[in-house]
């Protein structure tokens, strides 16, 4: 973050020392006119490219985080079931002991 600051400042005073340059310089003022409305269109033209730029970045994290958290629920999903059935498996090898138990009891 610190880093994007960094480059904000670096080219908003590079655009201001363009601007003062500009106006300084020994130019008609039709020329001088020109120019800064020329460098506008190159800022604005950077700005959209670089606009679309993280546009398809930030696309492209979201796509993988989707990628991600649907392998994370097939995973969970898996573990899931996989205690489920362990519990089964515990729960039906606990049942017929159980029932020879209740069989003792009852004939007692």
């Amino acid at each position: 973050m610190e880093d994007d600051n960094k480059f904000s400042y670096f080219f908003l005073g590079l655009g201001l020392g363009v601007a003062v340059g500009i106006l300084f310089a020994p130019k008609s003022g039709a020329e001088t006119r020109e120019l800064i409305r020329e460098k506008a269109d190159e800022g604005k033209e950077y700005l959209k490219r670089r606009s679309d730029e993280l546009k398809d970045t930030a696309a492209e994290a979201l796509e993988r985080s989707k990628q991600a958290l649907a392998k994370q629920k097939e995973q969970l999903a898996a573990a899931v079931e996989a205690g489920k059935s362990a519990y089964r498996e515990k729960v039906d090898k606990a049942a017929p002991a159980h029932a020879a138990d209740d069989e003792l009891i009852e004939g007692v």
